[in-house]
């Protein structure tokens, strides 16, 4: 088990690629901590991890209130004595072309991709710095890489997470933490559910693979990054696309 022993804290956790990734932390070992704005879908993934003869832990969680991070934070500590593993998933689209853009939902983007980030790892940070040791994870996007039509604000969401990515890695580095970013392409999840089959087509045919990736792909690559096997990888943005960007 790659991450016996191991604390991993997962936002976004309730569904998609935050459920696929605490599932798959959970089976290589470590005891996970859901985090989720939706209480209900989130204590029902603890307790069926539970069940299953994992270790899960759900909190209820909104990434831009501060002062509720901290307390989570707080409490994982007291409980557990450490965190070794932040897996900054939680995300939304609130997606329009520039003109028709509105102030709300260019704020309400960038306040949870881009601003939950940095909140969630800046709440960590000291106790991984004084554990001299941790891993810290983000979701960016190939939007982030290559941006996207109609998608403004979230292609400069997590533009900005791989630069944050690649600062923490020279900052924290030298004090034994790996920080690094995932890129995925477009994967099965609620949030394509609402485009029509037309465009999902045309998703799947900018793919080399030609189909959409799954939350187990990405979930995978995370548990990857997590642990001791990437121990000399710091600072990349790894895209996960299926190779569409080819």
């Amino acid at each position: 088990m790659k991450l016996k022993e191991r604390v991993a804290l997962i936002t976004g956790a309730g569904a998609g690629i935050g459920q696929a990734t605490a599932r798959k932390f959970a089976s290589e070992g470590a005891t996970v901590i859901l985090c989720d704005r939706n209480s209900q879908m989130v204590q029902q993934e603890a307790q069926a991890l539970n069940a299953d003869g994992h270790s899960a832990h759900a909190y209820t969680l909104d990434v831009t209130q501060r002062e509720a991070i901290d307390e989570m934070v707080d409490d994982v500590k007291s409980k557990f004595g450490r965190v070794d593993i932040l897996v900054n998933n939680a995300g939304i689209t609130q997606d329009a072309r520039l003109a028709q853009m509105t102030q709300e939902q260019f704020d309400k983007v960038i306040d949870v991709n881009l601003k939950g980030v940095f909140q969630c790892t800046q709440s960590v940070v000291d106790t991984m710095i004084e554990q001299k040791s941790g891993v810290i994870l983000s979701a960016s996007s190939v939007v982030g890489l290559y941006g996207n039509f109609g998608q403004t604000n979230y292609a400069a969401s997590k533009f900005a997470v791989i630069g944050m990515t690649k600062t923490w890695a020279r900052e924290l580095g030298p004090k034994g933490i790996r920080v690094n970013a995932v890129c995925p392409g477009f994967i099965e999840t609620d949030i394509l559910k609402s485009m029509p089959g037309k465009v999902l087509d045309r998703l799947r045919d900018q793919c080399w693979q030609r189909r959409l990736g799954s939350p187990a792909e990405i979930a995978n690559v995370y548990a990857f990054l997590a642990s001791d096997d990437a121990s000399y990888i710091n600072g990349v943005a790894i895209e996960v696309s299926g190779g569409m960007s080819l």
